[in-house]
């Protein structure tokens, strides 16, 4: 999978990409049809909200729409975190729908040869 990390107004660390690729894989283990995902780190210096500093946004490329979320606040660990659990759901959500799409055609299927 094609992995790049931009950030804006943050030190990239090797703790944070570390954490960052950690979670990445994460997903990639959930779907191992993820194409490529896109991060970006920003810390945003005219917050009026000292809670929502950090923000990291994510964009994964699947088959079909890209997925993406994102999320504000005070610890960038805890943005990413956030982030990546959002993104698990999206996840999950297209893989039930997928396969629900796929047990409702072959229940037709079934049907109809039992009519016959």
């Amino acid at each position: 999978m094609k992995f790049i990390l931009t950030t804006h107004n943050v030190t990239l660390t090797d703790a944070i990409e570390q954490h960052v690729l950690g979670k990445i894989e994460k997903l990639e283990h959930i779907d191992r049809w993820l194409l490529d995902a896109r991060v970006t780190l920003e810390k945003d210096h005219t917050a009026h909200a000292p809670d929502t500093q950090f923000k990291c946004g994510i964009r994964v490329g699947v088959r079909g729409n890209d997925l993406y979320a994102e999320d504000r606040e005070a610890d960038l660990y805890a943005a990413i975190d956030l982030a990546v659990k959002k993104l698990e759901g999206q996840i999950r959500r297209k893989h039930s729908m997928t396969k629900a799409r796929t047990h409702k055609v072959a229940a037709r299927i079934k049907e109809s040869r039992r009519k016959a």
